[in-house]
This record gives structure tokens, sequence and C-alpha cells, in this order.
């Protein structure tokens, strides 16, 4: 028997369908937060930068560990397909 590396093992329909938009709802806002629109014409500056420039570099890192996370754990969720069983004795 082989051990499953992810949290996913495609024996759960509901887990995976939950699973799969959770993942769909982080990927929206990592991208919709991308774009600091709330602080455009802000012209707030901390250690010598805009505060936007702080903001990229934040969203950046947090943006790195949501993606680390999706590629250990939610990668492939929603998009394995049913296969059947087969086995090695041929």
């Amino acid at each position: 028997m082989q051990a499953s590396t992810t949290m996913w093992d495609g024996s759960n329909w509901a887990r995976s369908r939950f699973e799969a938009l959770g993942w769909a709802l982080a990927a929206l806002a990592v991208a919709a937060l991308a774009v600091p629109w709330f602080l455009w014409r802000d012209s707030t500056v901390a250690a010598g930068l805009p505060l936007w420039v702080w903001w990229h570099v934040g969203w950046m890192g947090l943006a790195s560990v949501a993606f680390y996370a999706f590629t250990r754990y939610g990668w492939g969720v929603g998009v394995e397909t049913e296969t059947p069983e087969v086995s090695r004795d041929g």
C-alpha cells in the first residue's frame, strides 16, 4: 500500500468540492488584493518607502506562503479522475 503525500485522496466527493472551493477562494483573494487599490493616492511613507511598496513586499511574502501550501496540500484537487483499481498481480 502506498502512502499519500497529500491531504486529499479522492475518496470523499464532498471534501474534494469543499477543498477545491477553498483553494479557488484563496487564489481569488491573492489576485484581488495584489494591487493595493485602497492605497492609491496615499502619500504615506514608512522607512523611506511609500506604503504601497511595503504592501507589495508583505503581499508577495503571503502569496508565496499560500502558493507553497497549495503545492504541498492542494495540488491536483478537483482535477483527479475516477480510475479503476489496478491489481499488481496482473
